[in-house]
């Protein structure tokens, strides 16, 4: 009967992994998409610098995005992968499109701690499951999550 219960409990631990890896692909895709939102209607005295910005942080997203989803498929799991699904499964709001320029720097430091916590928990049910080259892709990605973090709110002041 224990071998049984331990089976139980690791596919509740991959479940609860997957589910995750799953909510980070959708608020990666969800990013995504805000970020262009931003980058395209951005505008004031700082729309250069930050225009650029919005395409460098959301062509690092997309790569972000594809690696999770490419390891949770690495660990037999299956990303979600439709714009419903994102919908559905995203803790990260879409950009309502009417946001200033102060506002979508904010949005974007409240977004990456949003990230930057489900790093966190992945990486904890990953080093419970053994799985280090989930915790050691996650923990890489917490912490160029945070660096962006530190710069966005000095941009802010």
């Amino acid at each position: 009967m224990a071998k049984a219960d331990s089976k139980s409990s690791n596919k509740t631990k991959k479940s609860s992994l997957e589910q995750v890896l799953n909510e980070q692909v959708a608020n990666l895709n969800v990013l995504y998409v805000k970020i262009h939102n931003y980058h395209w209607y951005v505008k004031g005295d700082n729309f250069f610098t930050l225009h650029i910005k919005f395409e460098e942080l959301y062509d690092e997203v997309a790569e972000k995005m594809d690696a999770v989803a490419e390891r949770l498929l690495t660990i037999k799991g299956t990303p979600a992968a439709t714009l419903k699904e994102y919908l559905e499964l995203a803790t990260i709001q879409e950009a309502t499109g009417n946001e200033d320029p102060a506002a979508m720097v904010q949005t974007l430091i409240e977004d990456f701690a949003t990230l930057s916590e489900s790093f966190q928990e992945g990486i904890e049910l990953a080093d419970q499951e053994g799985d280090e080259a989930t915790s050691d892709l996650l923990t890489g990605f917490k912490g160029e999550i945070e660096k962006h973090m530190w710069m966005l709110r000095s941009y802010l002041g």
